[in-house]
């Protein structure tokens, strides 16, 4: 394991863990219960530390470096931390941020609706219209912490193409079981990762097990 002792947690709820290699760099991540009979691995890359995010944006950025990328997007909130640490590591300087709260500037906002499987009920994703220069006709790779059910990516894609952008690869640090591949389709082939992580079911005695397929 790390140092890093943000980095070995478990959910006072169920008292578990699951830990994953994020390019050579080992995690705990609690296991939090969705359903009676569902949970999930949780990773809060804001709370991993600044020498987390370094790595990850090093490491993802020598998998998306090829695609010649001009600029990254992120998705509001936890995709910020990765935006900022990919185009750093990148040597690029600027990168675009989708809201997820409306703000004054974001009254005339390009918007798409998403689902998400850790948050409740359906949210906006906002594009405020002062960046959609620096998208249109520009390669993109568009990035988050997790891709789950990949609502959230897709409606990320569908609203910088809106803006007029080439989307050339999607980077996640995790990707989750395997809901993500049908919702995006034909983008699939797009998604570079640094590690993969299953979804979970109770067995006989209570202990979360990894789910057949995910």
């Amino acid at each position: 394991m790390t140092d890093n002792p943000a980095d070995a947690k478990t959910d006072p709820a169920t008292g578990q863990s699951w830990c994953v290699d994020v390019a050579g760099w080992p995690i705990d991540l609690p296991i939090v219960a969705i359903k009676p009979d569902f949970a999930i691995s949780l990773m809060m890359v804001i709370d991993l530390g600044v020498r987390f995010g370094a790595h990850v944006g090093q490491a993802l950025a020598a998998k998306l470096k090829a695609l010649e990328p001009d600029i990254i997007v992120g998705a509001a909130t936890l995709g910020i931390p990765v935006a900022i640490d990919v185009t750093r590591a990148l040597g690029l300087d600027a990168y675009v941020i989708l809201q997820k709260s409306p703000k004054l500037h974001l009254a005339n906002a390009l918007e798409q609706r998403i689902s998400s499987i850790t948050s409740k009920g359906e949210q906006r994703l906002l594009l405020d219209r002062a960046a959609v220069p620096l998208l249109k006709g520009k390669r993109v790779v568009v990035v988050d912490d997790v891709i789950a059910s990949g609502s959230s990516m897709k409606g990320s894609l569908d609203l910088v193409r809106k803006a007029g952008a080439e989307v050339v690869g999607i980077g996640v640090i995790l990707t989750e079981a395997t809901e993500w591949k049908p919702m995006l389709g034909a983008d699939e082939h797009l998604v570079h990762s640094l590690a993969h992580i299953p979804q979970f079911s109770p067995d006989r005695d209570g202990t979360w097990k990894p789910r057949a397929g995910t």
